[in-house]
């Protein structure tokens, strides 16, 4: 796998790029801007791109336009976005246009080498990677709105397993219940969110987003 990296603290670039390079993963680019690592993609475009949400000049979402910008440019391209905090608002936005090959983790999950690796692999393969935090900040945020309201305490159980990227079977093992019943609430899920059952690898967080858009959250032309 070929990643691109860009992060404006030196610090935390170096032991990201070590961390790859330990998984066997090929640093293309080692960059502390989003600019810099439009340019090289543009020359050279990797698997994936690693990116911290908030960097220079004003360190507030120059990391996330980027995303959007690579998003647009390179609709293949795996994209994981890191943030420090948990920003709802950010996860939201970056989700709303497509849930494909794009990831969000908060900067504290991927110092572990597994959790890294496991996230690029899933994003590359087209997979949507969302940190837990993100989504149960998502889902509390909304816990009374309308069509939420309607789910039991087990499918608002499944709803959150499922935007986590959890297998129905690795469900079923979580919540002590039998595949055949996870089925079962994953249905209604979809069901009372107006979601037809899908084939496609990011089912997971198709219900988080619908959910989101119903409510007003995001919208379906990609803004928060």
């Amino acid at each position: 796998m070929r990643v691109a990296v860009a992060d404006d603290s030196g610090i935390f670039r170096s032991g990201l790029t070590t961390l790859l390079s330990i998984a066997g993963i090929d640093v293309t680019a080692d960059e502390a801007t989003g600019a810099a690592l439009l340019r090289e993609v543009e020359s050279d475009c990797p698997d994936a791109v690693v990116l911290d949400i908030r960097m220079a000049p004003t360190f507030t979402d120059e990391g996330l336009a980027t995303a959007e910008v690579l998003r647009r440019r390179y609709p293949d391209l795996g994209v994981l976005v890191l943030s420090t905090y948990s920003e709802t608002a950010y996860a939201a936005r970056l989700l709303a246009a497509s849930s494909r090959s794009v990831g969000y983790l908060l900067k504290d999950r991927v110092a572990d080498l597994q959790t890294l690796t496991d996230a690029l692999t899933r994003i590359v393969a087209g997979e949507c990677v969302v940190d837990p935090d993100i989504i149960v900040r998502l889902l509390e945020q909304h816990r009374v709105a309308s069509k939420l309201g309607t789910f039991s305490g087990r499918e608002r159980d499944i709803l959150r397993l499922m935007a986590e990227g959890r297998s129905n079977s690795r469900i079923g093992t979580e919540l002590f219940i039998s595949t055949k019943t996870v089925e079962a609430h994953v249905a209604a899920v979809f069901s009372k969110l107006g979601l037809y059952p899908t084939s496609h690898d990011n089912r997971r967080v198709l219900a988080v987003l619908s959910w989101l858009r119903a409510n007003g959250e995001i919208s379906g032309s990609g803004t928060a």
